[in-house]
């Protein structure tokens, strides 16, 4: 009983397989019909508003200021970053569920804030053209930020009532399910 190759198969460690970086690549298909637009235009109008906020140069009462600042350059970062998850491989390393997930519940939270602060900021500013334009495309990216939530919904509302059964199985006279075991049909 000494013979320890018996063993060797079973308690020998296996070696495991190198990890390897994986490939970062540019795809579009991720983010087709009505999708890539939407991406687009909310990380552009994002943007748009940062740069805007970025350019007041005097501010009379700069608390809105700071606040827009803040939630216009964090819904350009995260609409960017969910675009690029959407544009790279790294969304089947995440998985479709996971990243639909995260963009489902992101958008509207991202397009309340940006309203909020888009309010607050109107509400604050001296009414200098610049400060103007940042409102303006706050409220135009949180249109889009709740537009594409709306169409998620609509979307999510009609895969739920194509994915019901049209009637209780057990009311159905053919399902198998409902037949007995020891009779024959």
């Amino acid at each position: 009983m000494e013979d320890d190759t018996v063993y060797n198969k079973t308690t020998e460690p296996q070696a495991k397989a190198p990890r390897r970086c994986p490939r970062i690549g540019f795809t579009l298909r991720h983010l087709r019909g009505w999708r890539l637009p939407v991406k687009v235009v909310q990380t552009l109008f994002s943007f748009v508003a940062l740069v805007c906020e970025e350019i007041v140069d005097d501010c009379s009462s700069c608390s809105g200021l700071y606040i827009f600042e803040f939630i216009s350059c964090s819904a350009f970062l995260l609409s960017l970053l969910i675009l690029s998850v959407y544009c790279t491989d790294l969304y089947k390393s995440l998985g479709e569920d996971k990243v639909q997930k995260l963009n489902f519940w992101t958008v509207p939270v991202i397009g309340v804030l940006f309203l909020l602060a888009s309010i607050v900021f109107s509400a604050t500013c001296s009414g200098s053209p610049v400060e103007i334009a940042a409102c303006v495309f706050g409220f135009f990216s949180s249109l889009v930020f709740a537009a594409e939530f709306g169409i998620e919904l609509f979307l999510r509302q009609k895969q739920k009532r194509t994915d019901e059964p049209s009637g209780h199985p057990a009311k159905t006279r053919r399902a198998k399910e409902n037949r007995p075991l020891n009779k024959k049909p």
